[in-house]
C-alpha cells in the first residue's frame, strides 16, 4: 500500500458548507476539527476503531475503519488526525476514490487564511526532534512579555483550531508542529519557522531518515528559516529552504546573520538593534545571560536560542526576550527534579523519547543511574549508549525494546551493571548485576516501583537517578506523562514515611 501525502480539495474551506467530511480519530485533535466542521456547516461522521459502533452526541455513529473505507464515495474530505499513519485503509481508500486528504493542522491552516476566524494570524512554528515544546513554551513566554496577544498551540496540546476560535483573540501563534502533524499539513506556510534538531525518531512511520528530514524540513519555506547550526543534519537544510531568509542560532560566539552564547549572554546579530527586517544586521545585541535559563545546560540554551530567533524574526525587543526567557520556567517531565533521597537525586525527564533527547539529558551530569526502554521506533541506541559509558552508574531497562538496548550496553559498556524490569504479573526483576528476584512493591505498586528500587541499589550520593528513557512509553503506560508519573509516585514511596 503506497503512502497517501496529498492536501487538493476547495481552495477555499468554506466550500465544505453543505458538504460531508469523514473525521478520523475521535481524540483531541479529531474533536476539535469535528467542531470547526460543524461550525463551518459540514456534516461530519468521526471514525474510530477503538469507538467504532458507539453513538455520538453530536455527530450519530461512530464508524469503523472498514466501514468508512467501504462508503467513501461522496464525502468532500477526510480530515486525519496526525498519528494515523499515511498509509492507513482510509487514506488509501480516499485516495482511491479521489477524495482529499487533510490534517487538522492544514484544516487550520486553510481556515485561517480564508479568514474565517477574521484576519489571518502570525504563525510562528517550531518542530525537530528534542526540545519542541520547550522553545515554544519559551517562545509564548517571550511574547506574553511584550504584550502580544499569542497562544501557545499545535503539538503543545491545544489544537491549532480551538486556539483559531476562542472568544479571545491571539494574533500570533506560537505553534508546535511533529513530524506527524507536518506530513498532512503540506499547504502550511509560517512566517518564521525553526528546525530545532534531527535525529532519528518516528522511522517506522515515516518509512526512514529521509521522509522523516522532508517532513521536518517543509516549514522552512516563510519569510524567515531558522536552523540549528550545531546540529548537522538541520545546519544542512539552510541550503535547501526556500525560505526568504535564513538564520542559524549555535552555542558558541555568533556570526554575522546568527545568534549565538559570547561571553555568557545569549546574542543576536542576525536581527539588528530592533529585530524585524533591520537592516543593522551584524551588530551585536546582548539578550540574555545564559544562567537565567531554566532548563539550563546546553540544551537549553540553544531552546531559549530558537525561541529568541523566532521572537526577533517576528520584530520582538531584546528587553522582552530578556524578561521572557528569564520568567520561563520548566515543564512537568522535562528534566524536572522529583525529590533528593539520601543524597541521590531522583529527576524525571520521561519527555526524552528517543536516543537524542536521552543524550542530552544524561550528558549534562557526572554519574547518573539510567532508567530507559520503551518502544524505539525504529531508532538506533548504539552512539547514545558509547557517548555516555562512562557517565553511567547502572541501568534499570524496561518495556518492549529493553533487549536492543541491553544488547548496546553489552557493547560499549560491558563493564555496567544492568538490571532489567519485566513488566508481569509477579513484577519479575532480572540483571546482568547478578540480581534475580520478585519484587513485592511491583505487584502492590506497578513496575515502576520495582525499577526505582532497582535504581537505587546502584545509586551513591552525589548521584542521580534518571528517567530518560530514549523510547516511547505506549507499550506500558497511557503517555509519557503518566510514566513520570509513576515514577515520581515510586519516588515519593522510596522516601523515609513514603
Amino acid at each position: 500500500m503506497a503512502p497517501v501525502h496529498r492536501a487538493g480539495g476547495p481552495a477555499d474551506p468554506r466550500e465544505l458548507v453543505g458538504g460531508t467530511v469523514l473525521v478520523a480519530g475521535a481524540g483531541i485533535s479529531g474533536r476539535s476539527a469535528a467542531r470547526a466542521l460543524t461550525a463551518l456547516g459540514a456534516s461530519v461522521t468521526l471514525v474510530d476503531d477503538g469507538a467504532a459502533g458507539s453513538a455520538d452526541e453530536q455527530h450519530g455513529r461512530v464508524l469503523g475503519t472498514a466501514d468508512a473505507a467501504a462508503g467513501m464515495s461522496g464525502h468532500a474530505l477526510v480530515v486525519t488526525s496526525p498519528g494515523w499513519r499515511p498509509a492507513n485503509a482510509l487514506a488509501a481508500a480516499a485516495e482511491r476514490a479521489g477524495v482529499p486528504v487533510w490534517g487538522d493542522v492544514e484544516l487550520a491552516w486553510r481556515l485561517d487564511r480564508a479568514q474565517v476566524y477574521g484576519p489571518p494570524r502570525r504563525w510562528l512554528a517550531v518542530t525537530g526532534t528534542n526540545g519542541k515544546t520547550t522553545t515554544t513554551s519559551m517562545l509564548q513566554s517571550i511574547l506574553q512579555a511584550a504584550g502580544v496577544a499569542s497562544a501557545a498551540c499545535g503539538n503543545i496540546g491545544l489544537p491549532i483550531l480551538d486556539a483559531l476560535a476562542a472568544e479571545t483573540r491571539a494574533d500570533v501563534l506560537a505553534v508546535e508542529l511533529s513530524s506527524f502533524q507536518l506530513h498532512w499539513a503540506p499547504s502550511v506556510v509560517p512566517d518564521a519557522a525553526v528546525v530545532l534538531n534531527i535525529a532519528e525518531d518516528h522511522l517506522d512511520w515515516h518509512g526512514g531518515m529521509d521522509a522523516y528530514t522532508r517532513a521536518k524540513a517543509q516549514v522552512l519555506r516563510g519569510r524567515v528559516a531558522v536552523v540549528g547550526l550545531d546540529d548537522p543534519v538541520a545546519a544542512g537544510l539552510s541550503g535547501t529552504s526556500t525560505a526568504a531568509r535564513t538564520v542559524g542560532f549555535r552555542l558558541g560566539a555568533p556570526a554575522p546573520g546568527e545568534l549565538g552564547v559570547r561571553d555568557g549572554m545569549l546574542v543576536d546579530r542576525a536581527f539588528g538593534a530592533h529585530g524585524g527586517d533591520g537592516a543593522a544586521q551584524g551588530d551585536a545585541v546582548a539578550l540574555v545571560g545564559a544562567d537565567r535559563i531554566v532548563p539550563g545546560g546546553s540544551a537549553g540554551v540553544l531552546d531559549a536560542l530558537a525561541a529568541a530567533a523566532l521572537a526577533r524574526a517576528a520584530g520582538i525587543g531584546a528587553d522582552a526576550v530578556a524578561a521572557g526567557l528569564a520568567a520561563h520556567t520548566v515543564g512537568a517531565h522535562r528534566a524536572a527534579h522529583v525529590a533528593t533521597v539520601a543524597g541521590v537525586d531522583y529527576v524525571d525527564d520521561s519527555k526524552a523519547t528517543n536516543p537524542h533527547a536521552a543524550l542530552a539529558s544524561i550528558a549534562g551530569r557526572r554519574r547518573v543511574v539510567w532508567i530507559a526502554g520503551g518502544l524505539l521506533k525504529g531508532a538506533s541506541v548504539d552512539d547514545l549508549v558509547a557517548a555516555v559509558a562512562l557517565r553511567l552508574a547502572g541501568v534499570v531497562l524496561i518495556g518492549r525494546d529493553r533487549a536492543v538496548i541491553a544488547e548496546a550496553l553489552a557493547r560499549h559498556a560491558p563493564d555496567v551493571p544492568v538490571t532489567e524490569v519485566a513488566a508481569g504479573e509477579d513484577g519479575e526483576v532480572t540483571g546482568s548485576s547478578n540480581t534475580s528476584r520478585t519484587d513485592a512493591d511491583a505487584r502492590e505498586g506497578g513496575v515502576m516501583d520495582a525499577v526505582v528500587s532497582a535504581a537505587a541499589e546502584y545509586a551513591r550520593a552525589g548521584d542521580t537517578v534518571l528517567l530518560a528513557p530514549a523510547a516511547a512509553s505506549m507499550d506500558m503506560f497511557r503517555d509519557y506523562a503518566e510514566r513520570g508519573d509513576r515514577f515520581a509516585a515510586a519516588v515519593a514511596r522510596l522516601q523515609p514515611g513514603g
